[in-house]
C-alpha cells in the first residue's frame, strides 16, 4: 500500500536558503535538502485502486500559477517541541489549491484531513530538546524572509511508512496553467 500526500516541491534556490537554518539544536534530525516540501493533502496509506483514482482526480485541477514566500521559522509541539519549520505567508492562490484537492479527496471517500491547513517546510524533526534551546534558535533566526518563490506545478508523493522526513518519491506531477509545462502544452515540441 503506498503512502500518499500531495505537495510542492521546493526550487534549487528555495533549498539553499532553507539550508541555512540547519544547525544550532542539539539533537535535531535535520530533513535532508532535497526532501524540503510543502504538504497540501496527506492522503494515508491507501491501496493501487484507489492511489489511481486519486491520481486521476488531481489531474482534473485547473489553477494558474502563483508564488509563495517563506516568511519566519516557528514549531510545532509547544512545551514539548516535535519539529522546527519555515513558515509561509498567506498565500490566497495557496489556500485555494489546498481546499481544491481536499474537496476532491473527500469525493473519493476519504475522510476529512483533521489538521488545519498551516503552510510550512519543515526542516527539522525534534525529540528530548527542550523548549527553552528551541525558542533560543526560533529567536536567533528572527526576520527570516525569502520569496517569491513562483509554484509552477504540484506533486503527488509517496513515502514510506516511518516518523517522517523521507525519502519521498514524485509519483506524478501536475502543472499548472501558465507554467512551464502547462496541462494542454506537448512536451516533445
Amino acid at each position: 500500500m503506498p503512502r500518499l500526500f500531495t505537495g510542492l516541491e521546493m526550487p534549487a534556490d528555495a533549498v539553499s536558503v532553507l539550508t541555512g537554518l540547519r544547525g544550532g539544536i542539539h539533537g535535531a534530525r535535520w530533513i535532508d535538502p532535497e526532501n524540503y516540501h510543502l504538504t497540501l493533502r496527506f492522503i494515508g496509506d491507501v491501496d493501487n485502486r484507489t492511489a489511481h483514482s486519486v491520481a486521476e482526480m488531481l489531474d482534473r485541477v485547473r489553477r494558474p500559477v502563483f508564488s509563495i514566500t517563506l516568511d519566519g521559522v516557528g514549531v510545532f509541539g509547544g512545551r514539548k517541541p516535535h519539529s522546527v519549520f519555515a513558515s509561509v505567508a498567506s498565500s490566497p492562490p495557496l489556500t485555494a489549491l489546498q481546499a481544491e484537492q481536499e474537496r476532491m479527496m473527500q469525493m473519493l471517500g476519504l475522510p476529512p484531513d483533521q489538521r488545519k491547513f498551516s503552510p510550512h517546510v519543515t526542516v527539522a524533526r525534534l525529540r528530548g530538546v527542550s523548549a527553552p534551546a528551541v525558542a533560543a534558535y526560533i529567536e536567533s533566526r528572527g526576520g527570516f524572509h525569502w520569496g517569491p518563490i513562483e509554484i509552477g506545478r504540484f506533486v503527488l508523493f509517496s513515502s514510506r511508512s516511518g516518523q517522517g522526513g523521507g525519502p519521498y518519491v514524485v509519483e506524478e506531477a501536475y502543472p499548472l496553467e501558465g507554467g512551464d509545462f502547462d496541462h494542454g502544452e506537448d512536451i516533445d515540441a
